[in-house]
């Protein structure tokens, strides 16, 4: 054990704060790179990402050449442009795999405690997709497979991930008129923005009927470790959800606040 510590104390000088700060920066370049090529199935060229982000184009080929030895890039096109990478597809993946591990406790613990179907539900573009749920003990219930999408406008969880992003980051996601589900709908951007203004202040999304009649829901966001949206939702149909509204809400509440104190023990271990 002397010996190994003796060999560890020996291995040459730390870099200094110069070169620390350099090691920092070429990261934080590398995922602006990446982030660049978010939802661009069909790749960017190197001066295309140059200009996204805002770097040199000799630049962004020196990191572009590091991204794609290590797999998180790969070539989209014979002319030179690059997409996103299967050793990212993944990571993200076992991201994903790990958060639902963590969460499905207390998603049993939710469903047990209200004998209800209680969903988790990631954010995939346009739509909320369910990537867990917990089918409740009630013969009357409310059951959707796992990996079924469901619109961000009409449907709860969409609503309480629509209320987390910034005003002008929803119209360019879903634009500005909707298709009525059922007669309860939003249909318009205005309409739906005062319903979002009504979530941020409780933390808590309805759908009262708007994607499919005869079923009612509530739902709370909140972010996996990787900072991607997700959320909570209790489905419910209608007749029994009317009088139940504050005992679903405060144990969505209560559900959100257990995993994100889970999640920040996890993070800090």
């Amino acid at each position: 054990m002397d010996r190994i510590e003796t060999e560890i104390g020996d291995a040459g000088p730390r870099p200094g704060p110069a070169a620390e700060k350099s090691q920092v920066q070429v990261i934080a370049r590398a995922a602006a790179i990446l982030r660049a090529l978010e939802d661009t199935p069909q790749g960017l060229s190197l001066g295309q990402i140059a200009r996204k982000v805002l770097l040199a184009r000799s630049t962004v080929q020196r990191i572009v050449a590091a991204l794609e030895a290590e797999k998180l890039l790969i070539a989209a096109s014979p002319n030179g442009r690059v997409r996103l990478g299967p050793a990212l597809l993944r990571l993200a993946a076992s991201v994903e795999t790990d958060f639902v591990a963590i969460a499905r406790p207390f998603l049993r613990e939710l469903s047990a405690e209200l004998r209800e179907t209680v969903d988790l539900s990631a954010l995939r573009k346009t739509n909320m997709v369910f990537i867990d749920q917990v089918v409740g003990p009630q013969r009357l219930r409310t059951v959707s497979a796992v990996g079924e999408l469901f619109p961000l406008y009409c449907s709860a969880p969409g609503k309480a991930t629509l209320a987390g992003m910034g005003g002008t980051e929803i119209e360019p996601l879903i634009g500005r008129a909707f298709e009525a589900r059922t007669p309860f709908t939003i249909t318009t951007l205005t309409a739906l923005e005062r319903e979002l203004a009504r979530v941020r202040d409780d933390g808590v999304a309805f759908d009262r009927e708007e994607h499919a009649e005869g079923i009612s829901a509530a739902a709370v966001a909140l972010r996996d470790p990787m900072g991607n949206a997700v959320s909570i939702s209790v489905p419910v149909p209608t007749q029994r959800f009317a009088g139940r509204e504050a005992e679903i809400v405060e144990g969505l509440r209560r559900t959100r606040l257990a995993i994100e104190e889970r999640l920040a023990l996890v993070t800090d271990r």
